[in-house]
């Protein structure tokens, strides 16, 4: 089902990233754990393979996810917060830094706020092409609930980095 204008508003996007330990074990544990939280059958894009934004020298996974959920922004935030603690990532980090899992909410049906803890959409969404190009393949009709600007031109404005479908599909 291609998703549409409507269901984008009512839908969260959460985007997934590992590169430190094992990576793809800790993608699978993020997506057993997304599942569980999602009121529906989540929808997962494709993993891609990426290159590491700072100094770190490991290249990323990189997916996002398509969930439902009754929960607040706030609470969703928490519970994520929790899953990379449980999967090693301490709560404390410098930015830009290897990690084991990093889980941040891109969009939350369609809600724009700027509090302290969370700003959504995300702040640094439009500049990210590992998050653009797997929210594509989950939301190909996606528009940014701020500028209104669809993500095929998000997509092409973005700047260029290295990324690659990974091989590695979820299995």
């Amino acid at each position: 089902m291609v998703p549409t204008k409507k269901d984008d508003q009512s839908s969260i996007y959460i985007a997934i990233g590992s590169n430190e330990g094992d990576p793809k074990e800790h993608l699978l544990q993020a997506r057993a754990f997304l599942t569980s939280i999602s009121s529906s059958t989540p929808i997962f894009s494709k993993v891609y393979i990426t290159e590491p934004i700072g100094p770190s020298s490991t290249d990323f996974l990189n997916a996002v996810v398509k969930i439902e959920s009754d929960s607040t922004a706030l609470e969703l935030l928490k519970r994520l917060k929790e899953q990379e603690r449980e999967q090693g990532r301490p709560s404390r980090y410098p930015k830009w830094t290897a990690r084991t899992l990093d889980l941040d909410i891109i969009d939350f049906k369609g809600l724009n706020s700027k509090q302290e803890a969370l700003s959504l959409p995300h702040p640094e969404l439009e500049n990210r092409l590992f998050v653009l190009l797997p929210l594509f393949d989950v939301a190909p009709t996606w528009v940014h609930p701020v500028t209104h600007t669809p993500i095929q031109d998000l997509i092409k404005h973005a700047e260029k980095m290295r990324i690659e479908t990974s091989a590695w599909q979820w299995e």
